[in-house]
């Protein structure tokens, strides 16, 4: 395993850690008590069980090579998820704008800009295809996929926040980052599927 992928994967476990912070310190059960100490670990915890999780998947890999490269793009996959999930916060929180179709077309803005970012983390890094020559038809391919992912992203989101809305008692913010959250999950295996053996394949 490179330093690179120590470094990178201790970075995006740090970055994960400090939104969850943000997302979960003003709900009251992780306000007092074990929860917490708990979500205060969340700095030292996420970043080392990164690194540690990655190095498992590395020594798989030499027998099975795509479960490294699967690690890899979890790791990139929570990364653009943090970003999806922050872009769609700030567009709520400049619009209190958290349900209907508002909503689903933020969600899907959100989603293709982070999409596009990680478009680079996956050729460089989780499926290491560092030719460059045919970045163009690669591209395509890949906004191809990534637009049957978007469907999938966007459907599923809006399916949870305006089919089945807030839950739990909630509030509706609260609930539209949980049908984000759910619809990363939805849209994950197809994109790890699609690019693997669409976009970057060798």
């Amino acid at each position: 395993m490179k330093k690179s992928d120590i470094v990178i994967s201790f970075l995006i476990g740090e970055i994960v850690a400090l939104y969850f912070i943000s997302f979960l310190k003003d709900i009251p059960f992780f306000q007092t008590g074990i929860t917490a100490l708990v979500l205060k670990s969340l700095p030292i915890v996420f970043p080392l069980l990164s690194v540690f999780c990655l190095w498992i998947a590395y020594l798989i890999g030499k027998k099975i090579l795509f479960v490294f490269q699967l690690a890899k793009f979890c790791l990139i996959g929570a990364l653009a998820t943090i970003f999806d999930l922050g872009t769609l916060a700030l567009f709520i929180s400049l619009t209190s704008t958290a349900s209907g179709l508002g909503y689903s077309f933020f969600k899907g803005v959100s989603f293709i800009i982070a999409t596009i970012a990680k478009y680079f983390a996956d050729k460089f890094w989780a499926f290491e295809k560092k030719e460059t020559h045919n970045m163009t038809k690669e591209f395509t391919q890949f906004f191809i996929v990534t637009i049957i992912g978007l469907a999938i992203n966007v459907g599923a989101a809006s399916f949870i926040v305006n089919q089945i809305g807030p839950q739990f008692g909630l509030p509706s913010n609260a609930w539209a980052n949980i049908g984000g959250i759910g619809a990363v999950f939805i849209t994950f295996i197809w994109n790890f599927i699609g690019y693997k053996f669409i976009v970057f394949k060798k």
